[in-house]
């Protein structure tokens, strides 16, 4: 473990005795608590505006949060498959990929993940709340969460009312949040490609990240833009593909590149290919750059990464929360219908085996990302 780890850990550590030294021990109904790494603050001021929200048409909030179950079963079948084909993978190969873990500054950027983040925990927990309501279900109180360093938002709603409710309304509040997640997802994604995507045009080939030993590795560095190859244009992906595909390990290459807003030209010796033998290989993972057509970059730029955080954040976190495990909100679907329809002599084998085959699908699926990003 590096030291940069080292007073990571020990930072976080620190922050977490002392906020549990000045306001631990005593769980609130409003104001902050904190218990071992897990703090909350409660309010009741919001719930108002919940209340309001939920009676403008109930008939309407009801249809929404009916599509909400269809929807949510659905995306359970469909991450339950995907998460399994991966883990299958992971133990035939030994090297997975099908997991990214959400981390701004680490894994995804820090300001676009930020946003898309408070996105994903807003609509998520407001949709919950007013299909509670609508239901006519008592929500305790709203807040946010700190768990470890993982930032959350939460809408309290009375257990005890919610458990006696019918089924069909506990699904509706169950299945409301991820349905407001792939709802915001498709919003997002259509004013990305019909409003803002034709105000950009693609200008060159960005380095995300340099292959550790590639022929890159020590010339090219991240956030390089690749505007030509051997004098051959790659403003796009396509362009960039062709001139590859075109090349032969051994060869020598000559990159005009864009750096800092200069352009430099550097020379580098083609590797070959490791998936594909007899091809010339640089050794980055590339992404399309682009630039604004009108203008104004520092304004469509950054409307333009946050809608696109905002799109990928609340689709993956949208299905990932409808993974069939507790505390997850598809684990509780699966669990509720699980107790009303099977006879309850093999309700308990079934929710324990849902639980182990759970837990290690989601083993077999992070533990790889954890090692990605440990090395």
């Amino acid at each position: 473990m590096n030291s940069t780890w080292i007073w990571i850990i020990a930072g976080i550590t620190l922050f977490w005795t002392l906020l549990y030294a000045f306001f631990g021990r005593e769980e609130k109904e409003e104001g902050l608590s904190v218990d071992f790494f897990i703090a909350m603050w409660r309010t009741k001021r919001l719930l108002g505006f919940i209340d309001r929200l939920s009676r403008i048409n109930r008939k309407f909030w009801k249809v929404y949060a009916d599509i909400g179950i269809a929807v949510g079963f659905i995306g359970m079948a469909y991450v339950f498959y995907a998460l399994a084909r991966t883990a299958m993978r992971t133990l035939q190969t030994g090297k997975g990929g099908g997991v990214q873990l959400v981390i701004p500054g680490v894994t995804i950027p820090l300001w676009y993940g930020l946003v898309g983040l408070v996105v994903v925990m807003v609509v998520h927990e407001l949709s919950h709340g007013v299909v509670a309501r609508a239901e006519r279900l008592p929500l305790r109180s709203v807040g946010l969460v700190l768990l470890a360093v993982i930032p959350g938002a939460f809408v309290e709603p009375d257990e005890e009312a919610l458990e006696k409710a019918p089924l069909r309304s506990r699904l509706r509040v169950y299945g409301a949040g991820s349905m407001a997640n792939i709802v915001t997802a498709i919003v997002t994604a259509l004013l990305v490609t019909y409003a803002v995507s034709p105000l950009l045009v693609p200008a060159g080939i960005e380095v995300s990240d340099v292959v550790k030993g590639s022929p890159a590795y020590g010339v090219l560095h991240r956030g390089d833009v690749i505007l030509s190859i051997n004098g051959h244009e790659t403003k796009t992906m396509e362009q960039f593909l062709d001139v590859m595909n075109r090349t032969r390990p051994g060869e020598k290459a000559t990159l005009t590149v864009l750096r800092n807003g200069k352009k430099v030209q550097l020379s580098l010796t083609l590797g070959e290919h490791p998936q594909r033998k007899g091809k010339g290989y640089i050794g980055i993972y590339p992404r399309q750059y682009v630039v604004s057509r009108i203008g104004h970059e520092s304004l469509v730029l950054p409307l333009f990464f946050s809608l696109y955080w905002i799109y990928v954040l609340n689709i993956g976190i949208g299905l990932m929360n409808l993974f069939p495990l507790v505390p997850l909100d598809g684990g509780r679907m699966f669990d509720d219908v699980v107790k009303e329809y099977l006879p309850q002599g093999i309700v308990r084998p079934v929710r324990y085996t849902a639980i182990g085959v759970g837990l290690l699908l989601l083993a077999l699926n992070i533990i790889p990302a954890l090692s990605n990003l440990g090395g």
